[in-house]
């Protein structure tokens, strides 16, 4: 029986995009009889999922600690997952040191860099460009862990092509793994609320998530317009870790209301007749939006809250960046039937068409196998990844060692 070890961020939630995402991965290797043990340093929340309800070994482990290299000595995991960049900074050469057989896998849940440049971009009024990539020093840190590691599961469709044709990395390192999802079947249809049946707009997003914050301001701009024309309307804001910037939008009167955690948020996006997403920066692919196609709920959301998410198959409603037009198509959609029934149809098309868990899990881990069975050779020809991992170029080991004599 093979192990793997995942080294998280944090302690793994289901109220997030990343939670969801960890637990689909568990749910891959845990079918093809792995042990898992997750690791982290984090400290738990109120929000923390307990996985050894999940059949996953849980472990607490320390940052500038050689206690790591002699827990990852004796587990001797044939697969290491570090969840986002920073987990293989901080345990990546120990594992490479200390148990050089496991396969390293970053997971880089989506691309951080391309986040943070987005936000400053926009924070400063500029125009997003691939040049403001190229200078970023959180791009060069990011790309670094994906060349020191054996394999990248790389989220979206967009930012593949971007790891490829900006930063030229070969694709033998890069897998596209989108979210894996159950298909939508005629049963599942058939158990969703009716055009007539479901009432209101709805937003679902964690407030610790910058992009997620954004959007709800951009909301209250956008909801005079849409009230003014549907003053019966509701938008209802969902999410864990709301701020005082975010409760304070709550205005009941303009049918503005901030519900804050939702316990479920499917049951939620269910109820709802159209989610809106006016989201002005961010990577990867939008959880809250594979839900509202889950849901049966056609979305408006921006040009960035699709990418990489749809292929070249119709949008389940709109794709609008400018927010005057953003809140006419939130109205249109809410308003006509026929509309709202065939945006729903294009969702079930990309869930089924591009999320089926099915579909996706096999050839996964046939990647996985064949680069274990070849894994000498497969290193060898990643020479910019062994040229990282040379002495001269580790500054984040000997930082981290420094730390640990520091600390004794």
């Amino acid at each position: 029986m093979q192990q793997l070890l995942i080294i998280g961020y944090v302690w793994i939630e289901k109220t997030t995009g990343a939670g969801n995402r960890m637990l689909q991965l568990l749910n891959v290797f845990k079918n093809q009889n792995y042990t898992i043990t997750f690791a982290t340093p984090a400290q738990k929340t109120e929000n923390s999922l307990n996985l050894s309800e999940l059949g996953v070994q849980e472990q607490s482990i320390e940052l500038n600690s050689s206690s790591f290299d002699d827990f990852v000595k004796e587990l001797q995991p044939d697969v290491v997952l570090f969840d986002r960049f920073m987990m293989e900074e901080q345990f990546g050469w120990r594992v490479a040191e200390h148990y050089p057989k496991a396969l390293r896998v970053l997971d880089t849940e989506d691309l951080h860099f391309l986040r943070k440049t987005r936000h400053q971009q926009l924070k400063k009024g500029k125009q997003f460009s691939t040049e403001a990539l190229l200078k970023s020093d959180e791009a060069k840190r990011e790309i670094a862990a994906i060349l020191r590691c054996d394999m990248s599961l790389i989220i979206s469709a967009y930012e593949i092509q971007l790891l490829k044709e900006v930063f030229k990395i070969d694709e033998a390192l890069l897998y596209h793994l989108p979210f894996l999802l159950d298909k939508i079947d005629a049963e599942v249809i058939q158990n969703w609320k009716s055009f007539e049946e479901r009432e209101h707009f709805v937003f679902v997003g964690n407030f610790f998530h910058a992009p997620n914050v954004d959007a709800v301001l951009q909301l209250k701009r956008i909801w005079k317009h849409i009230r003014k024309q549907l003053p019966k309307a509701e938008l209802h804001i969902y999410g864990a870790y709301a701020t005082q910037q975010i409760k304070q939008l709550h205005k009941p009167k303009e049918g503005f209301i901030v519900k804050g955690f939702a316990e479920d948020a499917l049951e939620v996006v269910k109820n709802a007749r159209v989610v809106l997403a006016p989201i002005r920066f961010g990577a990867g692919i939008k959880g809250k939006l594979t839900e509202a196609m889950e849901c049966g709920t056609p979305s408006v959301t921006t040009s960035i809250g699709a990418e990489g998410m749809h292929a070249d198959l119709p949008w389940n409603g709109f794709i609008e960046d400018d927010f005057e037009k953003f809140a006419n198509k939130a109205i249109e959609l809410y308003t006509y039937d026929i509309l709202w029934k065939k945006s729903q149809q294009k969702g079930i098309e990309i869930i089924n068409s591009l999320y089926d868990k099915e579909m996706l899990e096999i050839p996964f881990m046939k990647r996985v196998r064949k680069i274990q069975e070849n894994l000498d050779v497969h290193r060898t020809q990643n020479f910019l990844g062994s040229l990282l991992q040379h002495q001269t170029l580790q500054a984040t080991k000997f930082m981290s060692k420094w730390i640990e004599e520091k600390n004794k």
